[in-house]
């Protein structure tokens, strides 16, 4: 007997109580799936309160229902791409996807979350022949199409390399190595235990309903939470307080298609841990995950637009063949389908809808990178500070900030901080130890501040992050100062610009001797 639910669902998730009351927050996220989780998770590293509703359980929406492949290649390729939105929106668009992936590994070591997490190679490759005879000579050309493309990733600095024959399937294709996969179920759980407490809280069976502009307020039943910014984190943006009308247009440039996954298991143990994904247009997706107890193959594809096939069973059987034909002692074991958004340019829409409200959709085949980096630009947003990302993915995207990629191209280490900056902890919570000469980066009254203490031991607060592209950063002992490792900027103990790119100083907090921040006294 087969099982109709993702081969996901045996990770446990913790259970978490519906809303009970009315509260107060500094964040609201509406949906508890990766963009929402992700959002949630790293707002609380920065210091803020939040709330998470989550209208069913965690993990039982599209997050649940993927196959967890985590690679940066975009369904439209490359290539596409570059001729859509030129090399370098291009390659800004797959950089999101290195980031992404740079996010949820750090953020598993960094929270010790055991979701098998591992590094793997990906494959594009030419379709196999299905029974029927396919042309010799329009396999040559795309397998030709597919060396240029590999050309054109190392041209922009990723990893790929063109192969004659890709495992398994043995056919043309690009090889773009160190991609990833995990178990998302378990690494929601994770998400979700590291989230919940200290001020922040996950509501699950929770629906969000009216939101109040101003101030903010989101109602769910009888209660409410009044809250300083939303994250509406759900697979099809709702209203929120950008009203029907801005609703709908944003809702009438998205395509909702279903997918299905079929699973197997093999008592073989040669086959290679990869994933694998062919360039047919609806495509068929492989991930092969290789183990000491054999091998789970999932398989799937057979897209069709949401409601316009009748017969679904067909799309299963479909799948069932396919597996069988790569590997046919296979014994099924789960299948289920799930649902992609596409946009009508193949990028995805990250960004306010309206003043204090954050959405993100159409992620297509790449929800789980997507959805990451969606969370990461939520947090950003609700905090103010500049994004990469923010123009080129903008739902109201009309410009391209080409300086943004023109500084990755220049230092490719900026996607390493970046990440590494925003999961970065906290030296320490008291500025007693702090001693004369040094510099910190402390939580203080649950917000992060870069502390520094002069030769006559006056001390000194600053916010942390860079003006220029939002990196934190590092005390330089020798020079006292607080220098950028993304790209540069340098600024005094006070927060003054001492060099550039950055323009503007880093904001001043004051505190007192003992380390007791007077925010009010800087809004004043």
């Amino acid at each position: 007997m087969i099982d109709k639910t993702p081969l996901w669902q045996k990770a446990p998730v913790s259970r978490y109580a519906k809303l009970d009351r009315n509260a107060d927050f500094d964040v609201v996220v509406v949906g508890g799936g990766v963009t929402g989780l992700t959002a949630a998770w790293m707002l609380k590293q920065a210091g803020r309160t939040v709330a998470v509703l989550e209208r069913g359980r965690l993990g039982s929406g599209d997050t649940g229902y993927t196959t967890a492949h985590l690679t940066y290649v975009t369904d439209k390729r490359l290539s596409a791409l570059v001729k859509s939105f030129g090399e370098q929106a291009a390659g800004l668009t797959w950089q999101a996807g290195r980031v992404a992936q740079e996010v949820i590994e750090r953020i598993c070591d960094d929270q010790h979350i055991r979701c098998e997490f591992r590094r793997c190679d990906g494959y594009l490759h030419v379709p196999v022949p299905r029974g029927e005879q396919r042309d010799a000579a329009a396999d040559e050309q795309e397998a030709r199409e597919l060396a240029e493309e590999a050309q054109l990733a190392q041209r922009l600095g990723f990893a790929a390399e063109f192969v004659d024959s890709v495992p398994v399937v043995n056919r043309p294709g690009i090889c773009f190595s160190n991609q990833a996969k995990f178990q998302p179920r378990a690494y929601l759980a994770g998400l979700a235990k590291a989230i919940h407490g200290d001020g922040c809280e996950i509501f699950e069976h929770t629906e969000a309903g009216e939101v109040q502009a101003e101030p903010l307020v989101v109602k769910s039943g009888p209660y409410q939470i009044r809250a300083g910014y939303l994250v509406i984190a759900t697979h099809v943006p709702l209203m929120g307080t950008a009203g029907l009308l801005g609703a709908t247009f944003l809702q009438s440039k998205l395509a909702l298609y279903s997918s299905y996954v079929v699973s197997a298991s093999l008592e073989t143990h040669d086959l290679p841990d990869i994933s694998l994904w062919d360039t047919n247009d609806p495509y068929d997706y492989v991930r092969i995950d290789a183990g000491r107890n054999g091998t789970e193959i999932i398989y799937g594809g057979e897209d069709h637009k949401t409601g316009q096939v009748d017969d679904t069973e067909v799309c299963f059987e479909k799948l069932k063949s396919k597996l069988l034909a790569l590997f046919p002692k296979a014994k099924f074991d789960h299948r289920w389908s799930g649902q992609v958004v596409e946009t009508n340019d193949g990028l995805p829409y990250l960004g306010e809808t309206a003043p204090h409200q954050f959405a993100a959709t159409g992620y297509a085949g790449n929800g789980l990178t997507f959805g990451t980096l969606a969370g990461l630009m939520a947090c950003d947003a609700a905090l103010g500070r500049e994004n990469p990302w923010q123009d080129l993915f903008s739902i109201e995207r009309t410009k391209i900030r080409h300086s943004a990629w023109d500084y990755l191209q220049e230092n490719f280490d900026f996607p390493l901080y970046f990440i590494k900056d925003r999961l970065r902890s906290a030296e320490g919570n008291s500025v007693q130890g702090l001693k004369p000469g040094e510099g910190k980066i402390l939580k203080l009254d649950g917000q992060r501040v870069a502390c520094s203490r002069s030769d006559d031991g006056t001390l000194q607060a600053v916010s942390p992050v860079c003006t220029h592209l939002g990196c934190l950063v590092h005390w330089n002992r020798a020079e006292g100062t607080w220098d950028c490792p993304c790209h540069g900027s340098r600024f005094k103990a006070s927060g003054d610009v001492l060099a550039g790119p950055a323009e503007t100083p880093l904001e001043a907090y004051p505190i007192d001797a003992q380390g007791h921040l007077h925010l009010e006294e800087a809004s004043s």
